[in-house]
């Protein structure tokens, strides 16, 4: 079978197991349908399965197993509750959001954080630290990399100490990173916009570190819009 409108298949999906999970239809322990059997009960590709159960399986909601037996398909670990609840709508909804949109949501959000962030007393950032060296690993591929490169932001987001901003970023992950890894494609010379984006976030934590709140604010605006640029997207378009 194939997905005649993707992103929409895989809205249903997700929509169909977050009703289930917060009308108590699922509860931890419960094993969700088979892969097969859910993409012919809501009629939309494997792929589309797949990918809500990836998302559900990011936020801790259930565990996936392959191969047969009892802990193979997807087993429920979790029930969604308040903010997660709310988080697990976002996700669901930002799947279909016009990528310049969320571009201008980042921007405003990640210029909020850095400046929250700026000459905080006690401030450890280290898990941030850890991630830029790890993107020095010379056999990393690009979709790798990216994969590092949001988990940097993500930890500025949680660091920053909002739940509301850090659930909304959240909620944009994989929009975030799903732009960012289809601009890739139109990079000519990844290794060299690799290491241009990796300075730019030590540049983005040295500022942070100093108090210097306007720098980080000037600093991580650069590098989000400078990566949106060179990887070919339009912010006047209404979508990718």
């Amino acid at each position: 079978m194939t997905d005649a409108a993707p992103a929409r298949a895989w809205r249903v999906v997700l929509e169909k197991v977050e009703s289930d999970l917060l009308e108590g239809r699922l509860g931890p322990g419960d094993r969700i349908q088979p892969e097969r059997e859910l993409a012919t009960t809501l009629g939309v590709g494997r792929s589309s399965v797949r990918e809500a159960l990836r998302v559900l399986e990011v936020m801790g909601l259930i565990r996936t197993g392959t191969g047969s037996g009892p802990n193979a398909g997807a087993i429920v670990t979790a029930r969604p509750h308040g903010g997660l609840a709310q988080l697990l709508r976002l996700q669901t909804a930002a799947h279909g959001f016009p990528i310049p949109d969320v571009f201008a949501t980042r921007l405003l959000l990640e210029e909020w954080i850095v400046t929250e962030l700026s000459g905080r007393d006690g401030l450890d950032l280290s898990d941030a630290a850890a991630t830029i060296r790890a993107t020095e690993a010379p056999d990393l591929t690009p979709e790798e990399f990216l994969a590092l490169d949001t988990q940097f932001h993500m930890l500025l987001a949680d660091a920053a100490g909002n739940v509301v901003v850090a659930a909304t970023m959240g909620g944009l992950r994989s929009s975030i990173e799903r732009y960012v890894r289809s601009g890739t494609s139109r990079i000519p010379d990844w290794p060299a916009t690799a290491a241009r984006l990796r300075a730019e976030h030590a540049a983005v934590l040295e500022a942070i570190e100093a108090g210097d709140a306007e720098l980080a604010r000037v600093r991580v605006r650069s590098h989000i819009a400078g990566y949106y640029a060179e990887a070919g997207f339009d912010p006047s378009a209404a979508d990718d």
